[in-house]
């Protein structure tokens, strides 16, 4: 019979390695707890939605009904999936400061990118932060990854947006723009009509990684506040969200409305339905 990881840690001779070995499996096994207390409470509500009742599941669990409504009720929700489970990584673009000649995040994108973290911690995942090289350079081959980029900033980004069925990303005389092929709507934003408007369109969608063994998590706006905005619906509607599409391929335009001195959203909603691409 194998060693188990415990015995295998116990038995490392160099005590430095063995500290370094035990806090990384340890790391990894909370991780595990974790993911497993969300299976646990989006089966308990899953089966309770489908009419069955907490008497019922406990009986079957062999806990007793307190121990399962209080699971029902506790720990990590299921919801904090959408985003990916163990670690997630967001990732957002450097920009080249032309007068400094360095990379740099832009405000709206370091916003984004801090309360994405911020709402994953919320769910009780851990977090791991990187950035596209101002050269548009990202290994989209990583699980649980969400990259707010939107394709003029990357190649790989623009790639990746093309295999959307439903929503595409096209350029005309007035700059970018989001259309829904479906409907034939096309999303602007609020800097390309006269006189400007505060407001600017915003892609959300999970597509599909380059080697094929998984998904990723799209973000872009057509300016960074789009970008924000997202955050901001997915911060206040990912229940309902994830309800829809949970961890399938999926794409929608969100429609973003912010304070033109401070870039802060001030109100966000869907603009497009929530395409599932698997019905595509």
């Amino acid at each position: 019979m194998p060693p188990s990881d415990l015995e295998r840690i116990a038995a490392i001779d160099d005590p430095y390695l063995l500290i370094r070995t035990a806090t990384e499996r340890l790391s990894a096994a909370q991780q595990e707890v974790t993911e497993l207390a969300r299976l646990r409470r989006r089966v308990i509500q899953e089966l309770h939605a489908q009419g069955v009742s907490y008497a019922q599941i406990a009986e079957q669990a062999g806990l007793s009904r307190g121990r399962i409504h209080q699971i029902k009720h506790t720990g990590p929700a299921p919801e904090g999936a959408f985003l990916g489970t163990g670690m997630v990584t967001v990732v957002t673009p450097l920009r080249l400061d032309p007068e400094k000649k360095r990379p740099v995040l832009a405000l709206d994108d370091m916003r984004s990118g801090q309360r994405l973290e911020e709402l994953a911690k919320s769910f009780g995942l851990a977090i791991a932060s990187d950035n596209v090289t101002i050269d548009g350079q990202i290994n989209l081959n990583r699980p649980n990854l969400v990259v707010v980029c939107g394709p003029r900033m990357s190649e790989a980004m623009h790639t990746a947006y093309d295999t959307d069925p439903v929503i595409r990303w096209e350029r005309d005389d007035l700059g970018w723009l989001l259309r829904d092929t479906r409907t034939g709507v096309a999303y602007r934003s609020g800097t390309q009509v006269v006189p400007e408007q505060p407001t600017d369109s915003a892609y959300l969608g999970r597509l599909p990684r380059p080697d094929g063994n998984g998904t990723f998590l799209a973000i872009a706006g057509i300016r960074t506040n789009g970008s924000l905005g997202v955050v901001d619906l997915l911060t206040s509607e990912i229940a309902t969200i994830w309800g829809q599409v949970g961890d399938q391929r999926f794409s929608t335009v969100v429609s973003v409305e912010y304070d033109p001195d401070s870039g802060e959203p001030t109100r966000t909603k869907l603009a497009s339905p929530l395409y599932r691409h698997q019905d595509d």
